[in-house]
């Protein structure tokens, strides 16, 4: 039997060693956080800053009082333009079946719906929102995807409250709170070890761990006590303070020949909140994994976080603060003017605080020189040619560079095509930051079907949209399969709306969506109103996948023994379907009889119904 004692100390020390560990990675990751923080001061508009010689951030001052410091951010509306072009990719999730065969169509089939149905209750396109905006501004964002036992319907009422199905839970995750054993692997399975510190309230944590803490002032940002003596002292980073919150330490370790299932450690304050195997066989070959799914801006060769257009655009940036004020002072100097004046000849001090407004009446000293402005002549023609440099600078490094400000390209081609083509090189640049975002989506995809088949032991009921309409399905874990996760073909980068009309009226126009009789079938008709954006005109029902989902019924009613053939059933549908169902799956002799069958019978009304 273990002494209480024994199990305290060894809880005290996997306690100090968590925080020890924590503190090591935050003092390797200084550097970097700085950086995030300066991306974030110059996002915000606060760009008279930089980190000094101790790696802090600092306000820079002015050398003289009179030099202008206004602040012209292009930066801003620089992410904006991109996160607009990036939201427009909202691909959406597919699986791809295994092989041909009946049960892994089904199967694929089933996980897609899981995967729709999941992107509409987790609001997936606002995780993707809300996470491109921390890699646009600090090269990297995460996603965590977790399984809440409080969600889904309700199973039963019990004594500690309702039990309910359990569903997915996805959290944007910022990279201030996620700390890699090793800051050069830049795969995220290979770490050896995730921390995720977040700050949380004592309230969350007594909730959610059953263990009271006292609580204190967190910096979210830099997961730090919150000092109001050092945020006086100059510091101009962002800051983020929480009052009674606590830095809750997660450390998760990958499998390894002494853990098999992991580790996750649980630490807040001084206490040891959870100590066991990881909770989620999330990994590949069903093993236990990082809950954590990783989307970089650019990814950078032997670093883990990713680098960010932000980082590139500071340099810019200053030089375009520093061009627009000289600019402006030079302005100033030529309408407000410099006054040259005798010395003793006026009152100076009623000079400086007057001018020379129109219409005054200036008294000098008798034979004194009176007062007269200096000519500075105009404004250099280089501060505009730096000022337009630099602006095309900003285009070329953020690839946000729009084709109407560049006339001479504009004018030169004049086809609709040349035009697309032009439109496609424009935004070519960004493709590098699409597929990271195509990436970390079809990685979610993988985490949540293995979680629905981790949790889903017993028959389970969900609903999705298909084809406009909201339909329901059920399954179990042995129906969700995982393997090849893909992005449907509709979700390219280039393909706004007005161009997939476009690709819809050349299929129409080609004759591809037509059957050999020149005609489309009804089904057809739905799916291109339902892609073009006009479901509603679409009421009419698809008798053919009807028909097919009856085929599908039979089928498995044949597998168990025999179905009875209908006279409204379009025989000539059902023989291609039960055929196709027997070609691709190895049955029985006495089910392929019973096959045999059903099929003869469905020839013999198709031969009725020609003949008649």
């Amino acid at each position: 039997m273990i002494d209480k004692t024994d199990a305290a100390k060894a809880a005290k020390q996997l306690v100090d060693e968590v925080k020890g560990d924590f503190a090591r990675r935050q003092e390797e990751r200084r550097t970097l956080e700085r950086g995030w923080q300066l991306n974030m001061n110059f996002l915000c508009g606060n760009q008279y800053c930089d980190i000094n010689a101790y790696g802090e951030i600092e306000d820079d001052e002015p050398r003289y009082f009179w030099q202008g410091r206004r602040v012209f951010n292009y930066i801003a509306p620089t992410i904006d333009t991109r996160c607009a072009k990036l939201a427009r990719i909202r691909p959406k999730l597919a699986v791809r079946a295994a092989s041909d065969a009946d049960n892994d169509v089904r199967s694929a089939r089933i996980s897609s719906a899981i995967l729709s149905s999941v992107s509409e209750s987790c609001n997936i396109d606002d995780c993707i929102t809300r996470a491109t905006v921390w890699s646009e501004a600090c090269g990297t964002a995460f996603y965590k995807i977790l399984w809440d036992s409080a969600a889904g319907s309700r199973i039963a009422q019990g004594e500690g409250g309702e039990l309910r199905e359990g569903g997915v839970r996805i959290v944007p995750v910022s990279p201030f709170e996620i700390y890699p054993a090793s800051l050069s692997e830049e795969s995220l399975e290979n770490q050896p070890s995730i921390i995720h510190a977040k700050a949380l309230s004592v309230a969350d944590i007594y909730a959610l761990y059953g263990v009271k803490l006292a609580g204190r002032d967190i910096d979210e940002f830099s997961l730090s006590p919150y000092s109001q003596s050092a945020h006086s002292a100059g510091a101009s980073s962002v800051k983020a303070v929480k009052h009674g919150y606590e830095i809750v330490i997660e450390r998760y370790e990958r499998p390894a020949p002494d853990m098999p299932e992991g580790r996750l450690t649980v630490v807040a304050g001084d206490e040891l909140l959870f100590d066991g195997a990881l909770p989620y066989i999330n990994g590949e070959g069903g093993e236990r994994g990082y809950p954590f799914v990783r989307q970089t801006c650019l990814p950078l060769a032997g670093g883990f976080f990713g680098g960010s257009i932000v980082d590139r655009l500071i340099p810019v940036q200053r030089a375009y603060n520093a061009v627009k004020n000289r600019k402006h002072e030079f302005l100033n100097r030529i309408s407000m003017g410099t006054i040259a004046v005798e010395d003793g000849s006026v009152d100076t001090d009623e000079l400086a605080e007057d001018g020379l407004a129109p219409g005054k009446i200036l008294v000098y000293r008798r034979g004194g020189t009176p007062p007269s402005m200096l000519s500075l002549g105009s404004v250099p023609s280089e501060f505009s040619e730096e000022e337009d440099r630099l602006s095309d600078e900003f285009a070329k490094i953020s690839g946000v560079g729009e084709i109407t400000q560049s006339g001479g390209s504009f004018n030169s081609v004049t086809s609709a095509t040349g035009l697309q083509l032009l439109i496609e090189q424009d935004e070519a640049r960004l493709n590098v930051s699409y597929e990271q975002i195509k990436y970390a989506l079809k990685g979610i995809g993988r985490h949540i079907l293995r979680l629905y088949r981790q949790f889903s032991p017993q028959l389970r009921v969900m609903r999705c949209e298909r084809d406009g309409k909201i339909v329901m399905f059920s399954f179990t874990a042995d129906d969700v399969c995982d393997g090849d996760v893909v992005l449907e073909a509709d979700s390219d980068i280039n393909l706004t709306p007005a161009r997939r009309r476009a690709v819809i009226y050349d299929l129409i126009s080609s004759g591809l969506l037509s059957d050999g009789q020149g005609k489309i079938a009804e089904g057809v008709k739905s799916k291109i109103l339902t892609y073009l954006g006009y479901a509603g005109f679409s009421e009419g029902r698809d008798l053919a996948a009807l028909h097919r989902r009856r085929c599908a019924e039979e089928n498995s009613r044949l597998l168990q023994g025999d179905a009875p053939v209908k006279s409204y059933d379009d025989h000539a549908l059902h023989i291609a379907e039960h055929t196709a169902f027997i070609l691709s799956n190895n049955l029985s002799d006495v089910s392929e009889g019973a096959f045999a069958r059903h099929l003869a019978e469905h020839k013999k009304h198709l031969k009725e119904e020609k003949n008649g």
